[in-house]
Order: structure tokens, then sequence, then C-alpha cells
């Protein structure tokens, strides 16, 4: 996938949640805008997965611990959900750390927890 492809694909999604966002509000569930999302995104036409499990593999052994993913669309681009009063260190760390495990290379931390929806999108690649 192209660097203008992982483009147009995030700006839709951005899109998406900007739309979700002047829908519902701040003020939610994180569940709430995660089924809102994944609809707003079926409706235009993404191929979305929820609750995505990634298993933990260290120095080659598969665990029995895992994680889940929010969103994943495409499969290719994570999407981490937020409904928080600020975007810390941690939530940016833990989308880096899903892309990683999982092999993505690009994914979009989303708080709708603020008055404007730009202040709550951070953009993290994996370069692998």
């Amino acid at each position: 996938m192209t660097r203008e492809n992982f483009n147009l694909i995030s700006g839709e999604i951005i899109a998406a949640a900007i739309e979700v966002h002047k829908e519902l509000g701040p003020g939610l569930l994180e569940s709430v805008y995660e089924a809102c999302m994944e609809e707003e995104l079926m409706l235009r036409g993404f191929d979305v997965k929820k609750q995505v499990r990634v298993p933990i593999v260290y120095k080659g052994k598969k665990l029995e611990k895992e994680f889940f993913m929010d969103l994943l669309v495409n499969d290719v681009l994570v999407i981490e959900l937020k409904a928080v009063e600020t975007i810390l260190p941690v939530h940016e760390v833990q989308l880096v750390t899903y892309l990683k495990l999982s092999n993505k290379r690009l994914g979009l931390l989303l708080n709708f927890n603020v008055a404007i929806l730009k202040e709550g999108i951070r953009r993290k690649v994996n370069n692998f």
C-alpha cells in the first residue's frame, strides 16, 4: 500500500470520526464511540473489524496473553479509541505497540472526549 493510499484511508476515517463526534458530542463511553465508528465506517464502504485479537509473541513463543485492537480498517489501519479528559503519552505508546505487535503500518488514536475532535487525533506510523 502506498503512502497516498494510507493518506486517503486515514483522511476518510478522520472524516467519519468528525461525523460521529458532531452527531454525539463528547462525554459518552468509549464503547459507544466504537459502535458508532464501526457503523459509520461500514456506511462509507470500509471493511471494519472490532476488538481484534492480537497474540503476544515473546522471543518466538506465542504466549497465552493477547491484546485487543479497538478497530481494524481494511486490514491495514489500527484505530485506538479513547474517551478521556487528556491523551497521555502512554496512550500514544499503546498504539505504537499495537502497530508493532500486529505488523501494521498506520494507526489513529481518536479521543472523543474533546470539544473539537481535531484536538483528539493522533496519527502514528510503524516504521517496522
